[in-house]
């Protein structure tokens, strides 16, 4: 059995970003990943565009994510003008090919078609982890894991602490099922307000049935096609492979009843046609592991700053209703960010791993903030970093320094405001 320094489950943009950023420090690193590509979130649930990595004029989220953003401009495969407001849609097949190129430079190994299923630990350590593949199980054994799964399956297998959606009644955000239209005329299509109050209408009437109140599309970076996050699938656990199982097949249901409505009542659409639907529904929220320390939605709102920042945020509060109709939004201040600190990417009671995607220590309202995949590239480059950093040092990663990690961040491009200073 082949031995790694270390091994990253999860190849969304997390993983990605945290793969790199060990292999970039000289770690034998194996990436795996359940499907047969990378990209999870951006790719499998097919969630676009980028939300904002800017706060005001000034870009916070660099890193391991603008390399992928500089060589998705170099396909033209990023970007849409029409989309004044949110410009950072992408190609999702484009970004497949960029995460296969950029983690095959860097030398990360990566094993598709594997789910983890199960994990075996030693003490306050993991010592090694099996994965289901199609000649059974596998064994693979690291000497540090990083979680980028999303959901905190990894450290939940583990035996760490972990909560999971709003306190009072444990409901987690509704999970949307992407789909995109194509063969739209753009010209003809009325703005988002008018085709609101047409399905607004319609929702009074029987005819549509979905619980979200108003319609969300994104336009794309090919011609006449339009990406809907419309669909909301509330009251399933995201966590619960039956539960789950009903969700997709309810996302699905939802995805087909509106196509059908803008193709007979929205102009532009008469000719238009489904598409896609995406690989798999979308998850906002999930698990939350409890870690050194649990980031707030004061510490957002407030825009704190901490000394062991490792990555920073602008995206508002936005807590979609987990029983139905209405979203919650809470903005930062204008030009203004929030830092997340190293200690949420170390669970507590286990000495080799760290969690490098949205399910790091968080509550609720502050997950809402931090999940963004922008935010998430930049969580996973600094757990794949601490990782190295642990192994080279030869302290767990509660005890590491991390000005050092902040360091080799800060010479992988990332961005961590004004008070980090690096001799």
């Amino acid at each position: 059995m082949t031995e790694y320094d270390v091994i990253v489950c999860g190849g969304g943009p997390g993983g990605i970003a945290a793969s790199i950023g060990a292999a970039r420090m000289g770690k034998k690193v194996l990436l795996v990943e359940r499907y047969g590509f990378l990209g999870g979130g951006a790719t499998a649930m097919l969630v676009n565009p980028f939300m904002t990595y800017y706060s005001g004029e000034r870009q916070i989220i660099r890193g391991i994510f603008q390399e992928i953003v500089e060589r998705l401009k170099d396909m033209n495969a990023f970007g849409n003008s029409l989309m004044k407001e949110t410009p950072w849609a992408f190609d999702p097949e484009a970004f497949k090919v960029v995460a296969d190129r950029l983690c095959s430079e860097n030398g990360v190994n990566i094993h598709f078609h594997a789910m983890l299923a199960g994990v075996e630990t030693c003490g306050n350590e993991i010592n090694s982890i099996k994965v289901v593949t199609k000649g059974g199980l596998k064994k693979l054994k690291a000497k540090i894991y990083v979680d980028s799964t999303g959901d905190a399956d990894l450290a939940y297998l583990a035996g760490v602490r972990v909560e999971k959606g709003r306190p009072k009644d444990g409901l987690t955000q509704p999970m949307t099922l992407n789909f995109r239209m194509a063969n739209v005329d753009l010209e003809r299509m009325p703005s988002r307000g008018e085709i609101t109050e047409k399905y607004i209408e319609a929702k009074e009437k029987g005819i549509i049935d979905c619980p979200r109140e108003d319609i969300l599309f994104f336009f794309t970076t090919n011609p006449g096609v339009v990406h809907f996050n419309q669909t909301r699938v509330i009251k399933h656990d995201p966590t619960d492979s039956e539960s789950l199982s009903k969700a997709e097949i309810e996302g699905r249901r939802q995805s087909w009843e509106l196509s059908r409505w803008l193709i007979k009542n929205i102009p532009g659409f008469e000719n238009a046609y489904l598409q896609q639907t995406a690989t798999q529904i979308g998850i906002r929220e999930s698990r939350r592991v409890i870690g050194d320390y649990v980031l707030t939605v004061n510490d957002l709102l407030k825009t704190r700053k901490f000394d062991d920042v490792v990555a920073c945020g602008s995206y508002p509060i936005d807590i979609h209703n987990p029983e139905g109709e209405g979203t919650i939004m809470k903005y930062l201040e204008e030009g203004e960010w929030y830092d997340i600190p190293y200690r949420c990417l170390v669970p507590q009671n286990l000495n080799n791993l760290l969690i490098g995607s949205r399910s790091i220590s968080s509550t609720h309202e502050a997950h809402s903030s931090l999940r963004v995949m922008p935010i998430v590239f930049a969580i996973g480059q600094a757990a794949g970093i601490a990782a190295a950093v642990s192994l080279e040092t030869g302290k767990n990663p509660h005890r590491i320094d991390y000005r050092i990690l902040q360091e080799e961040l800060i010479k992988q491009g990332a961005f961590l405001g004004d008070n980090v200073i690096v001799e």
